[in-house]
C-alpha cells in the first residue's frame, strides 16, 4: 500500500471519526435537559394549492405552543426542572420541498437519502440567524379537501431533523400538534411504541395507563404508541396533546429518566 493511498485512508478515518464525535455530543447535548431544546418548525405549501399557501401564511408560533406545554407538563412529572424544557421558533415558509425518501426503503437507498436529508436541511439553517436550533421539523402541509390520507411522518436522529405531513386545517391542528411532538420524540432517540402492521399500541410500552383494570377502554395514548386504545383491536388517534403523556420507556429513551 503506497504512503499516498494510507494517508488518504487515515485523513478520511479521522473525517468519519470527528462526524461521529459530533453527532454523540449533540445527542448528549440535546438530551441533557440542563437547557431548553430549540426547535424551528419550517412551514410548507406542499401541495401548490391557494388554500393550503392561504393557512400557511395565516401560522403564528402560538399555533404550536401546545407542544411547548405538553412537554413541559411531562417532563416535570418525570422529574425534570428545567423551567421551560422546549422552545420552539416558527421559521419562514420555505418553497422547496424537502428530499423525498426512496419509494422501496432499502438500506442503500435509505441511507443515500438521509445524507441529502441533512445536506438539504444544513443549507436551510445555513441561512438562519443565530442562536440556531439544535433540531429543525419541516411541516409539510396539504389542503384536506383534496388530500385525506396523508404520507408517513419521520423523524431522523443522525441530523436531528424531522419531516411531518400535516392538513392545512385549523380543526385539525392539534392533531398536527400531536404528530409534530411524536417526531421530534423520534430525533431524541424515542421510538415506536405500535405494531407497523396493524397500527395498534404495543402493551404495556405503548399504553398510557398499562396498569388499569379492566385493561380497555384507555383514557388517553402514549406518545409513541401513537393511539388511544379501545379494545385488543380497536384504538383511535388522539384529537390533542391533552390526550397525549409519556411514559417510562420513553422517558427513558429520551434522556428523562436513568432507571431501567
Amino acid at each position: 500500500m503506497s504512503r499516498w493511498r494510507s494517508l488518504r485512508i487515515a485523513l478520511l478515518l479521522l473525517v468519519l471519526g470527528l462526524v461521529a464525535l459530533d453527532a454523540w455530543l449533540t445527542r448528549v447535548r440535546t438530551t441533557d435537559w440542563d437547557a431548553p431544546l430549540r426547535l424551528t418548525l419550517y412551514p410548507i405549501v406542499a401541495d401548490g394549492r391557494d388554500a393550503t399557501r392561504d393557512y400557511v401564511e395565516k401560522l403564528q408560533r402560538d399555533d404550536f405552543t401546545e407542544i411547548e406545554s405538553f412537554l413541559k407538563r411531562e417532563a416535570q412529572a418525570h422529574g425534570i426542572t428545567t423551567n421551560d424544557p422546549l422552545r420552539i421558533k416558527l421559521g419562514t415558509a420555505l418553497k422547496e420541498l424537502p428530499p423525498a425518501p426512496p419509494p422501496d426503503r432499502g438500506l442503500l437507498g435509505t441511507v443515500w437519502w438521509s445524507l441529502k436529508l441533512r445536506w438539504w436541511s444544513r443549507g436551510i439553517e445555513s441561512d438562519q440567524p443565530r442562536p440556531r436550533s439544535q433540531v429543525r421539523v419541516y411541516v409539510l402541509y396539504y389542503d384536506p379537501e383534496t388530500s385525506q390520507r396523508l404520507s408517513h411522518s419521520l423523524g431522523l436522529q443522525k441530523g436531528l431533523i424531522g419531516v411531518v405531513h400535516a392538513f392545512a386545517s385549523r380543526a385539525q391542528a392539534p392533531t398536527n400538534n400531536v404528530v409534530i411532538a411524536h417526531e421530534l420524540l423520534h430525533t431524541l432517540g424515542a421510538s415506536d411504541k405500535y405494531d407497523p402492521g396493524s397500527g395498534l399500541p404495543r402493551y404495556p410500552d405503548g399504553y398510557a395507563e398499562p396498569q388499569l383494570d379492566p385493561r380497555y377502554p384507555q383514557t388517553a395514548a402514549e406518545l409513541m404508541g401513537g393511539r388511544i386504545p379501545l379494545s385488543p383491536q380497536l384504538a383511535e388517534i388522539p384529537v390533542s396533546l391533552k390526550q397525549v403523556v409519556i411514559r417510562a420507556r420513553t422517558a427513558r429513551e429520551i434522556g428523562w429518566t436513568k432507571t431501567p
